[in-house]
């Protein structure tokens, strides 16, 4: 076997369908029987979207997102809609989504490719060697060229191989649930709009109520350890009023807001993405996009190195643990503002804050941070017009190469891991060689002429 991947969650699925569609082979080995239909990680970020129809994906997943109001995202719950437009992007507002819908997509796009996922096995011993790595799970011993630990922020793989996760301690606890209400009050919210709308504090409680249709709500609020079905209703009464009324609890799990990340997402021939290499507060819904893009970035690196056309591995670490690094530190700054019982001066620089989330440059600044959009070397979804008719960009990368685009009738350097594309010149461009998570190599018929011969 080629690969293994620890964890089915959309790290490891999104990891799955790029070697699959490599053709590489690889199995995901995940722990839980079948997945949790829960309503967490519930926002599509503009660069993951974008990420996403790279590969013809997106589609079949935002078919299925949640009634949401056309609105930006957020910079700690402060009420200034962040504006992605500024950025070129296809996606300005996020996509109201569960995880566990994104999850069902990708893997079944990963299957249809090749993949194999087995649940119900959990990886209870690994070793590795100059050539391999061997896993027992579910009682059985596997053998691949790589393991990587999708496996999340209890990561099996990391506690086995002993790998310390230096960071800090949470500050607080909280419950999400998803609930179905009998009756509500007008406090409760009729649609999902900007999170600063949707927060709220009564009595002890802090919290929020997102509907996600059919009288169902994604309930989050702040207490130690999972409530019982009597405190949820507690937590509702003080937060939305005595009218609104619990019907049934359909699922329950805590979190916390603590701040971790691998000093190395590499151990030899094991590799860690996701929850697994990093954990942050859960503000600005980071976590499931963080994981994604881990995951689009490795994907590619891995397959080259499986078949021997290019060793890039080490350029993983390079490239993303500094966007985690990032992550953790704005939504640790992000909990100065969003947390409940903030001191007088908090409030007054809270209220400076949002006065300059108002002016364009810091608007701009901030929506590309939490977007993702500001990702360096991105390349904006461009439309072309080729030999074949008008085309988007992400189309030409659905087939996960490499691409270069000819903006005139130049020949190239014969390549077996490009895809060669002539458009129409559009005046600001020669030539453009793609790396195929989108990310731009080379520009200029000099530039990528030079990164051909190196092999791409």
């Amino acid at each position: 076997m080629d690969v293994l991947i620890a964890g089915a969650g959309p790290t490891g699925l999104m990891l799955a369908y790029e070697l699959a569609l490599a053709g590489v082979d690889v199995t995901v080995l995940e722990r839980l029987d079948e997945r949790l239909e829960q309503t967490k990680g519930g926002a599509l970020q503009a660069r993951t979207a974008e990420v996403l129809d790279m590969r013809g994906l997106l589609g079949p997943i935002q078919a299925r997102e949640l009634p949401r109001a056309e609105v930006g995202g957020h910079f700690a719950g402060l009420p200034v809609p962040l504006d992605a437009s500024p950025w070129n992007t296809r996606h300005q507002y996020p996509i109201s989504v569960p995880q566990w819908i994104v999850e069902e997509e990708l893997e079944y796009a990963a299957v249809a490719r090749g993949a194999v996922v087995r649940r119900g096995v959990e990886v209870s011993a690994v070793e590795q060697d100059d050539d391999g790595v061997t896993v027992i799970a579910g009682g059985d011993t596997l053998q691949a060229r790589y393991l990587v630990a999708c496996d999340g922020a209890h990561s099996a793989v990391r506690k086995l191989l002993g790998v310390p996760f230096p960071g800090r301690p949470g500050t607080f606890r909280a419950v999400l649930t998803d609930v179905r209400l009998s009756s509500v009050s007008d406090e409760v919210p009729v649609t999902a709009g900007h999170f600063s709308t949707l927060t709220k504090q009564g009595g002890d409680y802090w919290g929020m109520l997102v509907p996600v249709g059919e009288k169902r709500y994604r309930f989050t609020f702040g207490r130690d350890g999972v409530a019982s079905p009597a405190e949820t209703q507690e937590a509702l009464t003080a937060l939305y009023g005595r009218e609104t009324r619990l019907a049934e609890v359909l699922s329950a799990s805590e979190f916390g807001d603590a701040t971790r990340q691998l000093e190395s997402y590499r151990y030899g021939r094991i590799f860690f993405a996701g929850d697994a290499a990093h954990i942050h507060p859960p503000f600005g819904g980071q976590g499931l996009n963080l994981g994604v893009q881990d995951a689009f970035n490795l994907g590619w690196k891995l397959a080259a190195a499986v078949q021997g056309t290019a060793d890039v591995l080490d350029t993983y670490q390079t490239e993303r643990h500094p966007m985690a690094a990032r992550v953790l530190r704005h939504t640790a700054a992000q909990r100065v503002f969003a947390l409940p019982g903030a001191s007088e001066d908090v409030v007054e620089l809270r209220e400076i804050f949002t006065d300059l989330m108002r002016l364009p440059d810091t608007n701009r600044y901030l929506a590309g941070m939490m977007s993702g959009l500001d990702a360096p070397d991105r390349i904006p979804d461009l439309e072309l017009i080729t030999d074949d008719g008008p085309t988007w960009l992400s189309t030409l990368l659905h087939p996960g190469r490499a691409l270069l685009l000819d903006f005139g009738t130049r020949t190239w350097p014969a390549s077996s891991r490009v895809n060669v594309v002539r458009v129409k010149p559009d005046g600001e461009h020669d030539a453009l060689l793609i790396r195929p998570d989108g990310l731009l190599r080379a520009s200029g018929e000099a530039a990528v002429s030079t990164a051909l011969r190196s092999g791409g």
